[in-house]
């Protein structure tokens, strides 16, 4: 696969997705990072979306429910870029009956090269990082390249 670079938004749409036990957990970041997650269009699987949009009063574009297909929604809008940054708070004790799907959005996400955060402390990083609200350079798939050597 060949590459391309392209530039990050300052601007980010940011996804966020928590399993049922991490959902307090979520909420209570993003109570934390309001007035920063504000600045940004943000993305969310159903009921976490709900949540988030009902107890911060912050914009959230709501998707369908994670194990009614809400994390593949996510994961194509990653692949057509118009994801920057996934927050997943996910519960590893918990056994997960989407559990292909979150795989499978973990793995768009390593490939389209976008920031993921599958806890507090790298979330914390992340939205701390001097990169959270400003443009950066980062490598892509170049699916136009990849297209025509097929043909």
């Amino acid at each position: 696969m060949q590459y391309k670079m392209i530039e990050s938004p300052a601007t980010k749409s940011i996804a966020l997705v928590a399993h049922d036990n991490m959902k307090p957990d979520l909420l209570a970041w993003c109570l934390t990072f309001k007035e920063k997650l504000s600045k940004h269009s943000l993305y969310a699987t159903g009921t976490t979306g709900t949540l988030l949009s009902s107890k911060t009063s912050m914009s959230v574009k709501k998707l369908i429910s994670g194990p009614m297909g809400g994390d593949q929604q996510i994961g194509a809008l990653i692949t057509e870029q118009k994801i920057d940054m996934l927050i997943f708070f996910w519960d590893p004790l918990e056994a997960q009956p989407h559990d292909p799907d979150v795989k499978a959005l973990l793995r768009l996400a390593a490939v389209w090269n976008i920031p993921v955060a599958c806890n507090q402390a790298t979330a914390d990083f992340l939205i701390n990082s001097s990169l959270f609200d400003d443009s950066y350079q980062k490598s892509i798939p170049d699916y136009d390249k990849y297209l025509a050597q097929r043909t």
